[in-house]
């Protein structure tokens, strides 16, 4: 489940005596960590009693041998195993032999299926995380013994399609909201944002909640959110090439260079939005009109049906030979046979109207 779900269920439904944390999105195993502790034990202080925390697995047989173990200082116990291994895929278990299957079968005791008879009957007073940052193999017996036992949650990370929830849920939870034209830069610059980083814009916007007392954040506001990243500096400029307003992206393509932001950052993004471009109308040409345009382009659909009305005043052939001329600029700069004039000679190209 997600973590939205998962949280639900836990207010619903209880704590579990079992609980697989795993994906790559490290923000939502450390909040959904944190929650189940609170809950498990409400005390921080008595945590040292009851939580017994391991960077990696301990010994199979240990494991259950922590599990059976009845606590003698505190209520419960609580085992925390960050870095777990034992969900992730084996290749070795395919190329498993039939003679390997029967001679395994033939062992009385195999300490992993001892772990699974373990966690589908809990003692009361134990409680078992485990935690991943890889994708957990969901065909494994242990995980779907897990899912059927506890809980799992599914931390992937967030796209820019898909951050709409995160962000109402933060919002909800500092008391704030963001006017039109916050929500729009908010929106625009986490598409620039590769990978999206839940833990930065978190602090954030929780340093922006005790520097003002605003209910409504603004633009100004939000624009300070984004300030150090540097894939967002240059996204006023691509707003300007968008509205083929020359004038307006030659200076600030002129102050994000005097401001020492880095050549090869700039082309990138700027390429991105070519690119971005070019199949925004490569798309409309069969049909995919409006917010539709999100979930083919990977895009909020806000964000994509913005670039689809500003796609519309560009020719097909001017988008690919710029995108073909940044490709090769990006060569250039990057061995040090050209610099900004570059940068310059693309926007100016993608600028002009014929």
């Amino acid at each position: 489940m997600k973590y939205g779900q998962f949280l639900a269920a836990l207010r619903k439904n209880g704590v579990k005596h079992v609980y697989l944390l795993s994906g790559e999105e490290q923000y939502y195993i450390r909040k959904a960590e944190k929650a189940l502790l609170n809950v498990l034990v409400p005390e921080e202080a008595a945590r040292t009693e009851c939580v017994q925390i391991f960077d990696g697995d301990p010994a199979v047989e240990d494991l259950v041998g922590l599990i059976d173990t009845i606590p003698f200082f505190a209520e419960k116990t609580v085992l925390l195993i960050r870095g777990t291994q034992l969900f992730r895929e084996k290749k070795a278990d395919k190329e498993e032999t039939a003679e390997e299957k029967k001679s395994r079968s033939r062992k009385k005791t195999d300490p992993l299926e001892r772990l699974m008879e373990r966690i589908a009957s809990m003692p009361d007073a134990s409680y078992v995380i485990f935690e991943t940052a890889s994708k957990a193999d969901k065909r494994r017996k242990l995980y779907k013994l897990v899912e059927q036992s506890g809980a799992v949650l599914e931390a992937e990370r967030e796209r820019a399609w898909t951050v709409d929830e995160w962000l109402r849920g933060k919002l909800a939870e500092i008391h704030r909201e963001l006017d039109r034209e916050a929500l729009a830069y908010f929106m625009n610059a986490v598409s620039m944002m590769q990978p999206i980083e839940l833990e930065f814009l978190d602090e954030e916007l929780n340093k922006l909640a005790l520097s003002t007392e605003n209910r409504v954040f603004t633009k100004k506001d939000i624009s300070r959110v984004f300030a150090s990243v540097p894939e967002v500096s240059g996204f006023a400029m691509l707003d300007a090439v968008s509205a083929r307003d020359v004038k307006k992206a030659m200076i600030i393509l002129e102050r994000q260079i005097s401001e020492g932001t880095y050549l090869p950052i700039l082309l990138s993004g700027l390429a991105r939005h070519v690119r971005q471009l070019w199949q925004a109308k490569d798309l409309m040409a069969r049909g995919v009109r409006g917010r539709a345009l999100g979930q083919p382009m990977n895009l909020n659909p806000y964000i994509a049906e913005k670039l689809g009305q500003a796609a519309k005043s560009f020719d097909n052939a001017l988008l690919k030979d710029t995108f073909l001329f940044l490709c090769d600029a990006d060569y250039k700069l990057k061995t040090g046979q050209g610099g900004e004039e570059l940068l310059e000679e693309a926007v100016i190209a993608l600028c002009s109207k014929k």
